[in-house]
């Protein structure tokens, strides 16, 4: 395409405007629909874009935006205990598949040197799009999805040594990474991992007290952009080093904040790296040996699978379970393009078959959504599995249960006193408070609670709203209750909200959303007012008697003057009705006291 950078970008996303929302209609998912597309803007079909290596370098950022998500779900706690499938079941399956898709590029007359480096390229699968699939489907919780992103993220651990080793084995200098570099790479990375959260945590409660949206998402790219720009100038994956920087802010009260700026520019950006992709699917190399790249493909994706599958079975997953985790890794990766090119360059492969492997990868990873697909719908054709009968994974099992089903939005005096209650009673919660003093004052105590506004709706996606089954909606100012109810109400219809009311009229706009009122200041009044009549020397029991009469009273009231809260002279008349029928109430009470107590004085 020849024309300006702005009609590039009106082509790529009319492109995925229209292509992502017919393959979901088919069910195909939105990756299928992103390659697709790409495919037909790409040099080889329509001719749009005559540059794709340009876009891809671009849209990588894509892929670094959703590891950094990725890793802001991972609390460094959690990452420990995943490290024995990290560094388990990853390592095995990158030797197993390196060994044996080396071992075939040596029958086929690879030198070793070219068989090695290039089979372990092969053995890495795609990060992008397989947490893509695996977040598409929520997967990324259940046991496949969980040993599937540990062996992901194993293999961008890899990218370093076998960087290093390509100029080493090619004979050439200071074209790629050298040990010496590898060492200061990882140098690098202890230096983020040591200094990185302190840094970035005040940074965000400096950025925080502004109370200015737009610097905090400048923020948010900033920290995920230069941590992944620092990690690739020190020889690493730039998307581990955006991985690290989401770790390091997992357990931090900007969490979710972080997440929800984070999301959009994460999603457009992926799709253009998928349809990067596939606008590099070069056709004209498929139809010319179609019987070697068909061949290179299913050999990939069954050695690859086979792999996986006795990966997963001795991992104790189910059959099931296995057969997803091996559909879903089975694909080269796009990590391989930049091995090819750094092989080609360091002469361990010739330009022929560096075309023939990058077209194999490209068509592996366009294809993996169709087959996905496929495997789904035939499994579901059978009978459920029985549950194993060893024991459950407890790391799953205590995540499930301590999921949160209460969100507090508001942490002043109101929600704090909920927030108590629900933490004595061991029942997790998520609170979300928009002041950032009052949220670095309240996790100095312990509490676990994060900043952001909740009258946004990726907030709250972020916080894991759809898991919610209560929201106490608690927040000081009224409009921005009613804002945030009233968001609830229309994205969470089944859930129930106790909201805080200011006041009657207050209280009245949240009966008309369908959530409980309750009035900040009723029940300590109630209490005050009783304290008063025994001051006074009315009995406790009769008091107590009085003021709980009360209460039903205007429970009553507040209902009924619901229904007629827009006339203002009918609010008046109802209020005027019900202090005369609740003083004829009380002189009743007192009457019948007064008719009793002389009977009993002349007996």
């Amino acid at each position: 395409m020849h024309g300006t950078g702005l009609e590039l970008a009106l082509v790529l996303l009319l492109a995925a405007v229209i292509a992502v929302p017919v393959f979901k209609r088919f069910g195909l998912g939105a990756v299928l629909g992103y390659l697709a597309a790409g495919v037909v803007l790409g040099p080889h079909v329509l001719g749009f874009v005559q540059d794709a290596d340009r876009i891809l370098n671009a849209a990588e950022i894509g892929v670094v935006m959703l590891l950094f998500v990725i890793g802001l779900e991972l609390s460094p706690s959690r990452l420990m205990v995943m490290r024995r499938p990290v560094f388990g079941a990853g390592t095995v399956q990158v030797l197993l598949s390196a060994a044996a898709l080396g071992g075939l590029l040596l029958l086929n007359h690879f030198s070793w040197k070219s068989a090695l480096v290039i089979g372990t390229a092969l053995a890495l699968s795609s990060t992008a799009v397989g947490l893509q699939l695996l977040s598409e489907r929520k997967a990324l919780n259940t046991d496949y999805g969980r040993l599937g992103f540990a062996i992901l993220l194993f293999q961008d651990l890899v990218a370093i040594p076998l960087l290093a080793a390509i100029p080493l084995l090619g004979g050439v200098k200071n074209e790629t990474l050298s040990w010496q570099d590898a060492s200061i790479a990882l140098g690098a990375l202890m230096l983020v991992i040591v200094l990185g959260r302190p840094i970035l945590r005040q940074l965000f409660n400096i950025v925080a007290r502004t109370r200015m949206p737009e610097v905090f998402t400048a923020t948010a790219l900033l920290v995920v952009l230069g941590t992944a720009w620092f990690m690739a100038e020190a020889g690493l994956s730039a998307s581990l080093g955006a991985f690290v920087a989401g770790v390091l802010l997992a357990d931090s009260e900007f969490r979710h904040e972080i997440e929800s700026q984070i999301e959009p520019f994460k999603g457009l950006l992926l799709g253009l790296f998928f349809i990067a992709v596939g606008m590099g699917i070069d056709l004209k190399r498929v139809a010319a040996e179609p019987e070697i790249i068909a061949a290179g493909v299913a050999i990939l994706l069954v050695v690859k699978f086979s792999i996986l599958i006795a990966l997963g079975l001795a991992a104790r997953l189910s059959l099931r379970s296995a057969l997803m985790l091996g559909s879903v890794l089975w694909l080269g990766g796009e990590f391989a393009f930049v091995v090819f090119n750094e092989a080609e360059r360091a002469h361990l492969l010739g330009r022929i078959n560096h075309d023939r492997l990058v077209a194999i990868v490209s068509l592996s990873m366009a294809i993996t959504p169709l087959l996905l697909l496929a495997l789904q719908r035939s499994l579901q054709l059978k009978p459920p599995a029985r549950p194993p009968q060893h024991a459950p994974d407890e790391t799953l099992k205590d995540a499930g249960a301590q999921r949160p089903q209460v969100l507090i939005a508001g942490m002043g005096r109101f929600g704090q006193i909920v927030g108590r209650l629900l933490t004595a009673q061991r029942i997790p919660f998520v609170a979300l408070e928009a002041d950032p003093d009052t949220v670095k004052d309240l996790r100095r105590f312990g509490n676990q609670l994060y900043y952001g506004d909740p009258t946004r709706p990726d907030l709250l996606r972020a916080a894991g709203a759809e898991h919610i089954r209560v929201f106490v909606m608690a927040m000081d100012d009224p409009d921005t209750n009613l804002r945030a109810v009233r968001l609830v109400r229309r994205m969470y219809p089944n859930a129930t909200v106790l909201a805080r009311a200011r006041n009657r009229q207050h209280a009245w706009k949240l009966l008309d959303m369908s959530a409980e009122p309750f009035r900040e200041v009723f029940g300590s009044s109630l209490e005050a007012s009783e304290r008063v009549l025994t001051a006074l020397g009315i009995p406790e029991s009769i008091a107590r008697d009085h003021v709980q009469r009360f209460r039903e009273h205007d429970e009553a009231l507040l209902k009924a003057q619901h229904l007629v809260y827009d006339d203002e002279a009918a609010v008046m008349q109802t209020s005027r009705d019900a202090r005369e029928d609740l003083m004829h109430l009380f002189e009743a009470d007192a009457s019948d006291s007064s008719t009793v107590t002389p009977s009993n004085g002349k007996d």
